[in-house]
């Protein structure tokens, strides 16, 4: 008797279930805040599904309330959905702590100051503090998705404990891009903060906030490129720095990993 090598039932159902977290994922990750909204067709089109399993998973989507049906047709993120990123935002205590920390730091930097939360693929802006008595306000909205060139994201491919995935991420982009990308990695590493040019005539400078597992937000200042230096002695530099070791510190973290033997000043 031969024995068969088709797998069992059980080991077919396995594989279809993950098949399927794995398309709902996708699904899910498509929006961000440039695309609010899709549609089946477009679900198809990005993914490379056919039309009728993408409308399947759309609708099986909609009934579990992680998608909702808006007036044009398409579909956008649903009530559950939306209520699991509120719940697991609330519970990041960088995000309840940061406030008193970022309006301290806006006043005395006189700019905008963002905090930035590690998403699926880059820093995604959760908090934002304005300096309304500036001349010049830098808006930047939260729940904005971040490029891997912004000082934020530098901050993070620096010091994320999946170097990994950070190399994957980076691998994506065209080679002269990502040796440079890389040498910024190393730069940050070596100096523990980043500033970076990102919208055409807007500087930011970042630096990393650490709980006790590692690096868990950005912050950083944001503001126009004729009144924010990128200079490495500059007075924003300091303020950014100390804002980040002071929320780094009542998190119960390190600064930086390599100051271990050095307390928080």
């Amino acid at each position: 008797m031969t024995k068969s090598t088709r797998p069992s039932d059980a080991v077919r159902a396995d594989q279809a279930d993950i098949q399927a977290v794995s398309r709902v994922s996708q699904i899910l990750s498509l929006f961000n805040p440039a695309t609010p909204e899709v549609t089946a067709g477009e679900v198809a089109e990005r993914l490379g599904f056919n039309r009728t399993t993408a409308y399947r998973y759309c609708t099986s989507l909609v009934a579990a309330g992680l998608l909702e049906r808006s007036a044009d047709g398409g579909y956008v993120p649903g009530g559950l959905l939306l209520q699991l990123g509120a719940f697991a935002i609330g519970h990041r205590r960088v995000v309840n702590l940061a406030p008193r920390h970022m309006q301290a730091l806006s006043r005395v930097a006189r700019t905008s100051v963002v905090l930035s939360l590690w998403g699926l693929t880059g820093p995604v802006v959760s908090r934002v503090e304005e300096d309304v008595s500036a001349i010049v306000v830098v808006s930047v909205r939260v729940g904005s998705h971040l490029p891997l060139d912004t000082a934020q994201s530098k901050v993070f491919l620096a010091y994320h404990s999946d170097q990994l995935s950070m190399e994957r991420l980076m691998a994506t982009l065209p080679a002269a891009a990502r040796d440079e990308l890389r040498a910024d990695v190393e730069r940050v590493r070596a100096v523990g903060h980043c500033s970076a040019m990102g919208t055409p005539g807007v500087v930011a400078v970042a630096a990393p906030v650490f709980d006790e597992y590692g690096i868990c937000a950005t912050i950083a200042i944001v503001g126009p490129d004729n009144t924010l230096s990128m200079s490495d002695d500059a007075p924003e530099l300091r303020f950014v720095v100390d804002a980040a070791r002071d929320l780094t510190r009542e998190l119960g973290g390190h600064y930086r990993p390599d100051d271990l033997s050095r307390p928080a000043v």
